[in-house]
């Protein structure tokens, strides 16, 4: 992302998937981050120590401006952004759902962090992938959804071509 705005690139629109903490989230069902909870150690590199982190809001209304033009249903809500890999214990789920986050990922806070101290816009489109709400992790299958990935794509392109 350093070297891309270096380049002279402004506005992103990068898509990914999440785990849910909420089962009821279907696999492939879309979710805008609204805010990430800060739980990895890059973001820190790029804005002061806090809590969250959000992303730019007209960005994430482009978002929204292309999924209601096709239809496409969504939700909005709070991801928690984590490095450590399998550390997505009952406990800290517990907590992070009584932060009002919908799902897990890797990458949101850092993202948005350094859009912030770049001054670019930024947003993510996620969509729901494997299922970490229970006491076993639940795959359900959602490295097979390959046509998800690629419209996920054209999405974030309309998106971004939105942005003012």
């Amino acid at each position: 992302m350093e070297e891309v705005i270096a380049l002279g690139c402004r506005k992103f629109i990068a898509v990914g998937s999440c785990g849910v903490l909420d089962r009821e989230i279907a696999v492939g069902h879309l979710i805008i981050p609204t805010a990430a909870v800060r739980d990895e150690g890059a973001s820190y590199h790029y804005q002061p120590p806090g809590r969250e982190v959000e992303p730019d809001e007209e960005s994430v209304r482009a978002i929204e401006t292309v999924l209601k033009r096709k239809n496409i249903p969504y939700i909005k809500g709070k991801t928690w952004t984590t490095d450590g890999f399998y550390r997505e214990t009952p406990e800290k789920v517990k907590l992070r759902c009584e932060e009002g986050c919908l799902t897990v990922e890797m990458e949101a806070a850092a993202f948005f962090a350094v859009a912030k101290f770049r001054r670019v816009q930024f947003a993510q489109i996620l969509y729901g992938s494997d299922d970490v709400s229970g006491t076993e992790w639940d795959m359900r299958r959602w490295f097979s959804r390959k046509d998800l990935r690629s419209n996920l794509f054209d999405l974030a392109v309309d998106a971004c071509l939105e942005i003012k």
